[in-house]
């Protein structure tokens, strides 16, 4: 088990219903919790990201601003990240949820590149925030040969890669 007081907080970075990056972190949620490290799952699926609504300001105060560690599950999207994060980004009180935290990134995708030119766009968008990008960004392309809809990621190789990128940010 591994003594770690930092709050963490994955994020599947789609409004989208049943989708891969949930899946995905859910995966993530599992396997920090085998280390002892309690870390909450959120979907972007039920918030009003079209202005600073009431589900909006719940959902900074509940999870923006007391996390240290963000998760981000970000799917491509136009080989992007998605608008719906991009929104919540901007809409958050941004000198008290983003300043001098930190942030692990995944991108996922059904095509072959895993969103890796989406995880540098948000990369770009979160150093300008002042948030700490750990180095290692992982790009999980062909997601949907990757994964089991009951069990999450099956694939041996995509599960140690997610395991060695976890063990390094709970060290950064």
């Amino acid at each position: 088990m591994i003594m770690n007081n930092d709050i963490y907080t994955i994020i599947a970075a789609t409004n989208r219903k049943d989708s891969n990056s949930y899946l995905v972190g859910l995966q993530y949620q599992q396997k920090m919790a085998v280390l002892g490290i309690e870390a909450k799952l959120y979907s972007l699926e039920n918030l009003d990201l079209n202005q600073r609504s009431p589900s909006m300001m719940a959902f900074e105060q509940e999870a923006l601003i007391p996390t240290q560690k963000f998760i981000i599950i970000a799917p491509e999207y136009n080989g992007s990240y998605p608008g719906v994060l991009k929104s919540l980004i901007d809409l958050s009180a941004i000198k008290e949820a983003w300043p001098g935290k930190k942030a692990l990134l995944t991108g996922v995708a059904t095509g072959r590149g895993g969103n890796i030119r989406g995880l540098e766009h948000l990369t770009g968008t979160l150093n300008y925030l002042n948030v700490f990008v750990h180095p290692n960004r992982l790009p999980l392309s062909s997601i949907h040969e990757k994964m089991d809809l009951k069990t999450g990621i099956i694939e041996k190789q995509t599960s140690d890669a997610i395991d060695l990128q976890i063990a390094d940010f709970l060290k950064f």
